[in-house]
């Protein structure tokens, strides 16, 4: 085994026990967007034009992606937490590789994720949500949104290590709220304004979102959107292949810097 892998299982198991050392964090960020679903679905979903068993189903993809996209929120304050109690200077002190501890964190993230979209896809089940496309295609889309999950954590991390502060990044991580308000997670983006349809549809959410209702099979994808939402599969990858390509390399960067 590699340095970088027995070294990312070590941070990756110190790291769950972390998670679960603080349930009352874990509970929070699990039931949140199931409140989502009901409230979205059942209030706010009655002021649009679909039925509302018609929306609730257009709305579970969407706030499954808006969901891995807190993937920045969390991984900005676990990361901005564990500099500021110096937790991440003891940790710089250990003979190990520099990725080891961003790559352990980030990954725990995305199982904890997974964990957590079972009660969800449960409710959401409940509701009227229902798979239409085939099982190879509904894992896709479950790969897909656990890739989209890794790759919102990098940044997340990145911006934590800037920060170094907890109450920074918490305050910062609440404006990410914006981000889904931004997209079609919530709503169709054919009835926006022109240049604000552009801006939602290049959106990397956007691209996600529309790529989960296409694999689940609970809406086609819109006519005359811009690439990425017209072209959903490859705009996700390629979106996610970027963010990683960017994010990942300064997150390891900054960590193995450390104040300097």
């Amino acid at each position: 085994m590699s340095t970088l892998a027995y070294d990312g299982t070590a941070m990756l198991g110190r790291q769950l026990r972390r998670v679960r050392n603080n349930a009352g964090l874990l509970i929070l960020t699990q039931t949140m967007p199931i409140t989502m679903l009901l409230f979205f679905g059942y209030v706010f979903g009655s002021a649009l034009a679909m039925p509302g068993e018609q929306y609730r189903s257009f709305l579970v993809p969407g706030l499954l992606v808006a969901t891995a996209a807190n993937g920045i929120m969390t991984g900005m304050f676990q990361a901005a937490q564990a500099v500021h109690r110096g937790v991440t200077d003891r940790l710089r002190t250990l003979p190990i590789s520099r990725a080891a501890v961003p790559l352990g964190q980030s990954v725990a993230d995305v199982m904890v994720t997974a964990a957590g979209m079972v009660p969800f896809l449960l409710v959401g089940l409940a509701v009227g949500w229902r798979v239409e496309g085939s099982v190879p295609q509904a894992v896709g889309a479950v790969a897909l949104l656990l890739l989209f999950r890794f790759a919102t954590t990098w940044i997340g991390i990145f911006l934590g290590l800037l920060t170094r502060s907890e109450e920074a990044a918490g305050q910062l991580g609440g404006a990410t709220f914006v981000l889904p308000l931004l997209s079609n997670a919530y709503i169709p983006t054919e009835g926006l304004p022109g240049w604000l349809r552009t801006v939602a549809e290049w959106n990397p959410i956007s691209a996600v979102t529309t790529a989960l209702r296409d694999l689940f099979g609970n809406a086609p994808v819109p006519e005359g959107a811009a690439w990425p939402v017209a072209h959903p599969i490859a705009g996700s990858l390629l979106w996610c292949a970027v963010l990683l390509a960017v994010f990942a390399p300064l997150a390891v960067r900054r960590y193995a810097r450390g104040e300097g």
